[in-house]
């Protein structure tokens, strides 16, 4: 597993709700967790509650233990700043062992 060019993945598009689009995206590891800081709690919460994170991971990332990561947190319940916290933490941690991989391959 390693981290994959931006230019190679299909974008994820933050909304708010259906057709409210937030006019931010993500395309790498990177600007995911850039995004996670950005948008509102309130589309962070629209897309757990659809599966919409983990999807895109899974597919277009293909980090299934990302996907899974961030699969639980649906169960959590959480909200607001702390689901933004929680999604940031998990995200960051895996950014990082994939990065520590791919040093230590090279």
């Amino acid at each position: 597993m390693s981290l994959r060019e931006p230019e190679l993945v299909a974008p994820f598009h933050f909304y708010v709700g259906v057709g409210d689009y937030t006019g931010i995206s993500a395309v790498s590891y990177k600007d995911f967790l850039k995004s996670i800081k950005q948008v509102e709690a309130k589309s962070l919460s629209f897309h757990v509650d659809r599966g919409d994170f983990q999807k895109w991971v899974l597919d277009v990332l293909k980090d299934k233990k990302l996907a899974k990561e961030i699969e639980k947190i649906k169960d959590q319940k959480l909200q607001g700043q702390a689901l933004r916290k929680h999604l940031y933490s998990i995200l960051s941690k895996r950014r990082k062992e994939l990065a520590s991989k791919k040093r230590t391959r090279s």
